[in-house]
């Protein structure tokens, strides 16, 4: 199977698809960190960046685990 190369400063329809994933896990961990700090207990402080990071991480490692091997 030849993967579809886009040219140089131009996307294809599976770069646009690749951006649109990385931003939704992007978007997720974010989301996470936030439900996170609505506890009480929980508050990242200067650590928010490395814990947006970590829950990104999770989101994609989640994203792979549930997706369908084809």
């Amino acid at each position: 199977m030849k993967k579809e190369v886009s040219k140089i400063f131009r996307l294809n329809k599976i770069d646009g698809k690749k951006i649109l994933v990385g931003a939704g896990i992007a978007v997720g961990g974010a989301l996470l960190t936030f439900l996170a700090e609505l506890i009480p207990s929980i508050d990242f402080g200067v650590y928010s960046p490395v814990a947006v990071a970590l829950f990104s991480i999770l989101v994609n490692a989640g994203r792979k685990f549930l997706l369908e091997v084809k």
